[in-house]
């Protein structure tokens, strides 16, 4: 940034293509490593040996940038056919993400096992996707421990938590006090926020997470977050909207993993922003009511530091990244 503070920004990835695409792209690094392309089009289970071969071709692709790995997310809204899973009514609200792991421990201890085999495994963070309690995170750390142990592994580890469900940012000073870090998940908290399932036609363009009630979450997230010292990233479609970095950043938002293509302008619209300016832009927009009330603000006090060819992406609402 322009007074020298320092945001890095990460890619989303979800392929080695993408890891490799994203290190191209100038990202530092990934943010949000998706597993679920390991899982996926494939009639059994991987095994550990497949999962690790994946990872690592990942990690050798960013050239040792560090990868924050999301374990599966994956649920009745992305079924797969080894995985049997009763129909649900409203797949958005019903068993996917840790949900799914609860009911399936064993394909979440060998995960762990895959992943904490890669090198080098200081390049390495774990998130849990749809964390909702502490009991959530208490779980899956016991698992994580005795996996890491049975592998004599000494190192820290960072094991974090997507934030992504509306009671995870109420219970978020709790969940700091457990959790190594954060990383807002914009698009599904979002939805439930606003009580609208982003995937309906219907209401897609007013799932908007530029809306006033999403902000004050992430305010309330990174407020509970700084009480135990913990980084809070945000690797949502929101981290990719050029629009809505200084408000992020303003909040306290350490970090952003946004889509590949979208790096450079990114880094360079950051580039030119001093934390004071962010921090009382990000005051204003809390007091604000509407989506685009927030964009009006940002585009008033930065209107000449937008790059031209962004001009059509900062009309419109938040990209389904993330």
């Amino acid at each position: 940034m322009a007074d020298g503070t320092r945001l890095p920004v990460y890619a989303n990835v979800g392929s080695v293509g993408d890891a490799a695409r994203g290190a191209a792209f100038g990202a530092e690094g990934s943010g949000l490593v998706r597993t679920e392309f390991v899982f996926l089009d494939r009639r059994t289970a991987p095994t550990e040996a497949e999962q690790l071969a994946e990872y690592q071709a990942m990690a050798d692709a960013m050239h040792g940038r560090p990868l924050t790995v999301r374990t599966l997310d994956i649920g009745g809204d992305k079924p797969i056919p080894y995985l049997p899973h009763a129909a649900e009514e409203n797949p958005i609200l019903g068993v996917r993400g840790i949900r799914m792991s609860r009911r399936h421990p064993e394909m979440l201890r060998q995960q762990f096992r895959a992943i904490l085999r890669m090198a080098p495994l200081g390049q390495c963070r774990i998130m849990l996707p749809m964390v909702a309690d502490p009991a959530d995170l208490r779980w899956a750390r016991a698992i994580f421990l005795e996996e890491k142990a049975a592998l004599g592994i000494a190192a820290e580890v960072p094991l974090g938590i997507m934030i992504e469900v509306p009671s995870a940012v109420a219970l978020a000073d709790r969940l700091a006090a457990e959790a190594d870090f954060f990383s807002i998940g914009t698009n599904d908290l979002t939805q439930y926020v606003l009580a609208m399932d982003r995937g309906n036609p219907a209401l897609a363009a007013e799932v908007d997470a530029f809306h006033p009630a999403v902000l004050r979450m992430i305010a309330q997230t990174v407020a509970g977050a700084r009480r135990h010292g913990r980084p809070v990233g945000v690797c949502g479609g929101l981290a990719s909207e050029v629009l809505a970095a200084p408000i992020l950043i303003g909040l306290g938002v350490t970090s952003l993993s946004a889509t590949r293509s979208g790096i450079p302008e990114l880094k360079a619209f950051i580039r030119t922003l001093d934390a004071d300016a962010c921090r009382a832009v990000a005051e204003a927009a809390l007091e604000q009511d509407t989506a685009d009330a927030v964009r009006a603000l940002v585009r008033a006090r930065w209107p000449d530091c937008l790059p031209p060819s962004l001009a059509d992406v900062i009309g419109g609402g938040t990209s389904g990244e993330g």
